[in-house]
């Protein structure tokens, strides 16, 4: 299937009487709605609306189908076009949500850059309930099951003093702490115990959190606690309740910062404390504090509660199905609740609410991390989908529309809300624990710091403030691809990252870490859906993904040995992957029913007598191979048949082998490295639009490069060589290479940086008597980068003609043809090259229709 690069300049092209014409194709004769096939598509628009080729209007015809059907992996593309139809309705859809709002969009998710994870000294030989910022004096607080609380130092997160709550209630060794909340308009926190009571110390003097307050007598055990406070009238607050007989309760206060209670009516116990007993507040005893309680959720436990002032609702959820969350409104002028249910399949473990877009998110037994309108019960605003195991935890990130969430396998998902896609997912981090795990999520947005809690462990996650950056990655950079349907660009690196950037302005979308865990990934591709994405790591394996950064399937290419894989290529009903024997390794199709697949057996056999190093394809059936000491085969792709060697004449060849026995030469026993600069091939792409019947005169239609600077053309109908030139000072060694989709461009790059972009539309077209050795027209030479460029890139985005390039200097780099740099991915001073014009007037001329 095609990809989505060419799609642009048919759109940027058509006019509003375009569009008419295009949208009458989607009419029959009485005039009512019909949908098309690809081939009624493609020959109808091309032969009414003109403007485009037939292979035009069959990428856009594809990209519609794809989008709309979410294709698995590498669907056969014939299929797709005999089973696929759209119509009028859908491809206004795909114009206008795919293209046209997301470059209206252009803000980009700004997705944070995690220093190395920290473990903290911890105080607590059981698990952590809660961690806790006051604000007051800067220093964070813990407090753990058994009551231990340790207070930490605001700037290094260093343990500066522990102290052990006292409850004379119960005996030290059947203390249980359930949770705690800051009263911080009081200087006071609330602790709730197992013991059916919710103690209030005061936290003026840190050194003894002296107990003022027992709240008593509790029909269910306090499990979660809440607290708010109106911020324009400070003595109005409510303490809200959950317990683990499904009951949810509110303390609305009335006086907060002259007293909680009424104090004439206090008893007094061992630790100096008033009792309160919970049959007096519900009696109304207390005239500066009542309650307001539901009972929605028995008999599950209530998970979390919140109230939200915003709303003047609690907020609560528990793992029941039928009460997955709970809004008990507050009546005015009354003291009564008015309750609405929301529904989920298996129940909810945490939820957060979003003040500015007043969305409530729900972590899901199910998998699924929920957003909700808090006023419609009937159905989610959205399903978040990616976790592959129940969510324990979510937190919305206030100052931007994004939620983190935490999944019982360790996996923390940061989400941008408007889109609702995945941004940045992070796994492998965490530390290895039980699977009953007890694990908390606290977000300090103001410091940028996150802490997670594995039972009695803390992990610190700190994001990199933003500073000018200079590189892309911070290791060198081995592959770089377009991806057309997000039209983002995808880059991998030596230490296993590949990182998704927004093309238009070259901002970081998400990035994936240890993809290989710590071996390099080599090379990249992206499937004609362009909704996976193939990493080949020097393990000896090639992992597929999603952009949620799942991974599908595992390819054992090595063989459980670790090789290094050059290059792999994806073809209709096959994978073809090669970089370390003299075979290739194929992949079929039909293999892809398992997770972990194992490779095929090649027909061929072993012809190459090097190391096969890369390949190329051109429709039908005719498959280049090129090897290591630089032979090429041809292949008939469907019968895996060798048909003919391309090899230098061999006064080349001679001239090698002197070169190569020379006192200078730069082969020596270093190995591949040195060797390669001479004859090894790295790079071979056919030309486009140079078919087999145009080559057939003997014209050139392949072209080579890879050692000592040189790129030759050949001749693939009479295996014979048509052209050579030295692109690169030889001494550089092995060169890498591209060509456009046009076929107008050729472009090659060394191990200085250095960039050259030669002229390729008419060099070699015709044959000659010769060989040619005379160079093509060199347009351009520049050098973007400081050190070795490892992969180019060219594609067509926002009507522009790009390039695309990567390095050993960890910077990639976006330049326009046939040569103009625009920046690099990630510097500080965005580059722009956004052509949100041309799909702003798409835009007017769908919706004048």
């Amino acid at each position: 299937m095609g990809t989505r690069m060419e799609v642009a300049q048919l759109e940027s092209r058509m006019n509003i009487e375009d569009y008419r014409k295009l949208q009458n194709l989607f009419l029959d004769a009485s005039g009512a709605s019909r949908s098309l096939s690809r081939t009624e598509f493609m020959d109808l628009a091309c032969s009414l609306v003109g403007r485009g080729c037939k292979e035009e209007y069959g990428l856009l015809f594809d990209s519609v189908v794809v989008t709309q059907e979410h294709r698995g992996l590498l669907l056969d593309s014939d299929a797709v076009k005999e089973e696929g139809r759209i119509d009028w309705g859908g491809l206004c859809s795909f114009l206008l949500l795919e293209l046209s709002d997301k470059v209206k969009n252009t803000r980009t998710s700004t997705v944070p850059c995690w220093k190395p994870t920290r473990t903290l000294t911890c105080p607590h030989r059981d698990q952590v309930q809660k961690v806790l910022y006051m604000q007051s004096s800067g220093q964070y607080l813990t407090v753990s099951k058994g009551g231990t609380v340790g207070l930490r130092d605001g700037e290094d997160m260093s343990l500066l003093h522990t102290h052990r709550l006292q409850n004379s209630t119960v005996t030290p060794k059947d203390l249980w702490v359930t949770d705690m909340v800051l009263l911080h308009n009081i200087h006071k926190m609330a602790v709730s115990f197992t013991s059916k009571e919710v103690c209030f110390y005061d936290i003026l003097s840190k050194q003894d959190f002296s107990c003022k307050y027992k709240l008593q007598g509790l029909k269910f055990t306090p499990w979660c606690l809440d607290y708010w406070v109106d911020p324009s009238h400070p003595d109005l607050a409510v303490l809200t309740i959950g317990d683990i007989g499904g009951q949810v309760s509110a303390l609305y206060f009335t006086s907060a910062q002259i007293s909680l209670f009424e104090k004439p009516s206090l008893r007094m116990d061992s630790d100096s404390a008033g009792i309160i007993l919970w049959d007096e507040l519900v009696k109304g005893k207390h005239h500066s504090c009542y309650t307001v309680t539901h009972q929605v959720h028995a008999p599950a436990w209530v998970r979390k509660v919140r109230y939200l002032g915003s709303l003047e609702a609690l907020v609560s959820c528990s793992t029941r199905p039928l009460s997955s969350m709970v809004i008990g409104w507050r009546e005015k002028e009354t003291r009564r609740l008015r309750v609405t249910s929301f529904i989920t399949k298996r129940g909810v473990w945490d939820m957060d609410h979003h003040r500015g877009l007043n969305l409530i998110a729900t972590a899901g037994v199910d998998h699924q991390v929920l957003l909700w309108n808090p006023y419609v019960t009937s159905e989610p605003v959205c399903a978040l989908s990616g976790h592959t195991s129940p969510v324990v935890a979510v937190c919305f990130i206030q100052t931007k529309q994004q939620l983190l969430s935490y999944s019982k396998d360790k996996v923390l998902c940061l989400w941008d809300v408007s889109s609702q896609q995945c941004v940045h997912r992070l796994a492998g981090v965490f530390p290895k624990t039980q699977e009953d795990t007890h694990t908390l999520l606290f977000l300090h947005e103001e410091h940028q710091l996150l802490l997670l809690s594995f039972n009695s462990l803390l992990l610190l996650l700190e994001t990199v403030k933003e500073e000018k950056r200079t590189s892309s990655h911070d290791h060198p950079v081995t592959c770089v691809l377009y991806n057309s349907l997000f039209r983002q660009v995808v880059s991998s690196d030596s230490a296993s990252s590949v990182i998704c950037w927004q093309a238009d302005t070259g901002q970081k979308v998400k990035q994936f870490h240890r993809c290989h865990g710590n071996a390099e990934i080599s090379t990249m591709v992206l499937d004609g859906t362009q909704t996976r994405l193939f990493t080949a790591g020097t393990d000896g394996e090639v992992k597929v993904w999603d952009f949620n950064g799942r991974c599908l399937h595992r390819m054992n290419a090595g063989l459980g040995r670790a090789v290094d894989i050059s290059q792999v290529l994806l073809l209709k009903r096959s994978i073809l992957v090669m970089g370390w024997e003299r075979m290739v390794t194929v992949f079929r199709l039909h293999s892809f029913s398992q997770s972990f697949v194992e490779p095929s057996e090649w027909k061929g056999g072993v012809q190459h007598r090097g190391d096969l190093l890369c390949a190329a394809f051109q429709p039908p059936q005719t498959l280049v191979t090129g090897s290591y000491d630089g032979e090429i085969i041809v292949w008939n792709n469907s019968t895996e048949k060798a048909l003919r060697k391309l090899q230098p004449h061999a006064e080349h060849e001679n001239d090698k082998k002197q070169q190569g026995n020379s006192p200078d030469s730069h082969l020596s026993s270093k190995g591949k490295d040195d060797s390669e600069s001479f004859i090894a091939i790295t790079r071979l792409f056919f030309i486009p639009g140079r078919t087999s019947a145009a080559a057939a005169p003997g014209g050139a239609d392949l072209v080579s490069c890879g050692g000592s600077g040189v790129v030759r053309l050949w001749n693939t109908i009479h295996s014979c060589l048509v052209g050579q030139f030295t692109a690169h000072n030889r001494d550089l060694g092995s060169i890498v290479m591209t060509v456009s989709p046009c076929g107008k461009y050729l472009v090659t790059a060394d191990r200085e940086g250095t960039i050259k972009t030669w002229d390729l539309q008419h060099y070699c077209l015709e044959p000659d008597d010769g060989i040619t050795e005379e160079p093509p027209k060199l347009l351009l030479s520049f050098r973007t980068h400081l050190d070795r460029v490892t992969h180019l890139e060219t594609c067509v985005h926002g009507n522009r003609l790009l390039l695309l390039s990567a390095s050993s200097d960890c910077s990639v780099a976006l330049s326009y043809l046939p040569g103009d740099t625009v920046g690099l991915f990630g510097q500080v001073h965005k580059h722009t090259h956004t052509h949100t014009h041309t799909h702003t007037h798409i835009q007017r001329s769908l919706s004048a229709l």
